[in-house]
C-alpha cells in the first residue's frame, strides 16, 4: 500500500475544515454508499433529486454530483435543472456517465448533452470515457471491456476539447487535463463488488472541489484516497460484505 500523497492529506484536511454541502444526483442503488462516503471523509451530501427543488438545492450547494448510474425521465430532467443552476451560480460539479454505450442511446445522448454545459470534471471507466468522446466503447453496463491504456488518447482529447479534467477509472487510475497525464495505482480487485464505490469516487472529487481544491488536485487526491482506503479495507475484509465498512472506517481516517 502507497503511502497518501502529502498534498493529498492536505486537501482533505481542507474538506474537514469546510465540510461542503455536495448535491448528489444519482440512482437509489448507491445512494447510501455515496452519502456515508462523503460523510467518512468529512464532507456534508444531499441527494435532492425532486424537479421541483434541485436547481434552488444545486445553487444553494458548494458542489453538485450527475451520476448517471440509474437514470429515470424525471432524474433526467432534474439533471438538466441542476446542472443549468449550478453554471449560472459557478458552483463546480462532476459528470459521471455511467454505464453509457451504445445498447443505451439515451443515456449515452444525455451524457452528451450534459457535457456540453462545462463540467470541471469527468469520471468514468474506459468503455465510458472512449463512448462519450465519441468512439466505440463497447462497455458491458458498469463494466469496461476497454483497457485504461487503450482510453487514454481519447480522454486526452475529451479534455482539450471540454476543459475537463478526465478520469479514466480501472485497476490504475489514469487523470488528464489534455497536457499532463498522470497514473494513481492502488485499490483492490473487491471494490467493484461493493455497489457504489465508483459512484462515491465521483461524489469525493465533487466534494473536494467544493472545498475549493482545483480540478486536476481534487481529481488525484479522490483517486488516491480511494486507492488507499481500497487496499487497506481489503487487508482486513473476507468478501465484499466486510470490506465495505472496513472502506468506510479507513477512509475516515485518512491524514487524521
Amino acid at each position: 500500500m502507497l503511502p497518501l500523497p502529502s498534498e493529498a492529506a492536505s486537501d482533505l484536511a481542507a474538506l474537514r475544515r469546510t465540510r461542503p454541502l455536495t448535491h448528489c444526483l444519482t440512482g437509489s442503488p448507491a445512494r447510501m454508499f455515496i452519502a456515508n462516503a462523503l460523510l467518512a471523509a468529512g464532507a456534508s451530501s444531499a441527494m435532492v433529486a425532486s424537479e421541483e427543488e434541485v436547481a434552488a438545492f444545486a445553487a444553494a450547494a458548494r458542489a453538485v454530483l450527475v451520476n448517471l448510474g440509474s437514470v429515470t425521465p424525471p432524474l433526467a430532467r432534474a439533471m438538466h435543472a441542476a446542472v443549468a443552476a449550478a453554471r449560472a451560480a459557478g458552483t463546480p460539479w462532476v459528470l459521471d456517465p455511467a454505464a453509457i454505450g451504445a445498447a443505451l442511446p439515451t443515456r449515452t445522448a444525455l451524457a452528451t448533452a450534459l457535457l456540453a454545459a462545462g463540467p470541471a470534471i469527468v469520471k468514468g471507466n474506459a468503455s465510458e470515457i472512449l463512448t462519450l468522446s465519441g468512439g466505440e466503447g463497447g462497455g458491458s453496463g458498469p463494466d469496461a471491456t476497454a483497457s485504461v491504456a487503450a482510453a487514454l488518447p481519447a480522454a486526452e482529447a475529451l479534455a482539450r476539447r471540454t476543459g475537463a479534467v478526465v478520469v479514466v477509472t480501472g485497476p490504475v487510475d489514469a487523470l488528464t487535463d489534455g497536457q499532463e497525464t498522470r497514473d494513481v495505482p492502488g485499490g483492490d480487485a473487491l471494490m467493484p463488488l461493493v455497489t457504489g464505490t465508483g459512484c462515491a469516487l465521483g461524489g469525493l472529487m465533487a466534494a473536494l472541489l467544493g472545498a475549493g481544491v482545483p480540478p486536476w488536485r481534487a481529481a488525484q487526491t479522490g483517486c488516491a484516497a480511494f486507492a488507499d482506503a481500497g487496499a487497506a479495507a481489503a487487508r482486513h475484509a473476507a468478501g465484499p460484505g466486510s470490506f465495505a465498512p472496513a472502506f468506510l472506517d479507513r477512509l475516515y481516517a485518512l491524514g487524521r
